[in-house]
C-alpha cells in the first residue's frame, strides 16, 4: 500500500515535483579530439633529466545543441621543449554536453564559460597526464586555471575588437 497525500498522488510523486531543479547538470562528457606528437623521440628520452619548457594555451567554446542543451568544448593545447627541441605535443578539446534550466540569460554566457569548463578540466587534466605517462614522459600536470579570469579576458577582448557596440 502506498501513503497518500492529501491531492490524491503518492508522496514520492509529490517529492520530486517540490524538489527544485538543478540549473545546471552534466550530461554526458567525452574526448572530442585529441593528437599526441613525441616528434623527436627516441633521441630525446635521453634528455629527460633536463627540466622542459612548456605552454599551455586554453580555449573555451560554447554553443546551443537545442533547447535548453549545450555542449562547451575545452581545448588545451600544450607543447614541451628541451631547449629548442620538442619533447612533446599535445592537442586535446574535451567536451560536455550540459542541460541549463531556469537561469537567466545574463548568467547563461558566464555560467557555460566559467562553471562548465571548471567541471571539465579536472578530467582533461587528467587525460593529458595519463597520455604523457604512457609515452614514458613524466606525467603533464596542469596547473588549475582560473576560468573566470580567461572569460574576463576573452570578453575584453572581444570589446576591443568592435568598439562602439556596447
Amino acid at each position: 500500500m502506498t501513503d497518500q497525500n492529501p491531492a490524491g498522488g503518492n508522496d514520492a510523486n509529490a517529492q520530486a515535483q517540490a524538489a527544485p531543479q538543478m540549473p545546471l547538470v552534466v550530461n554526458a562528457q567525452y574526448v572530442k579530439d585529441l593528437s599526441f606528437e613525441l616528434p623527436n623521440a627516441p633521441s630525446i628520452l635521453r634528455r629527460l633529466n633536463e627540466q622542459p619548457q612548456v605552454q599551455v594555451n586554453v580555449n573555451v567554446q560554447a554553443q546551443l545543441l537545442g533547447g535548453e542543451t549545450y555542449e562547451v568544448q575545452l581545448t588545451l593545447n600544450t607543447e614541451a621543449k628541451l631547449g629548442q627541441d620538442t619533447l612533446f605535443l599535445v592537442e586535446l578539446v574535451y567536451a560536455g554536453v550540459f542541460t541549463v534550466q531556469g537561469v537567466p540569460q545574463e548568467v547563461l554566457r558566464p555560467l557555460l564559460l566559467i562553471e562548465c569548463p571548471r567541471l571539465l578540466f579536472p578530467f582533461a587534466r587528467a587525460v593529458i597526464a595519463s597520455l604523457t605517462r604512457e609515452s614514458s614522459l613524466p606525467p603533464m600536470l596542469i596547473q588549475p586555471i582560473d576560468f573566470a579570469d580567461l572569460y574576463r579576458r576573452q570578453m575584453q577582448a572581444a570589446e576591443q575588437a568592435a568598439p562602439g557596440t556596447a
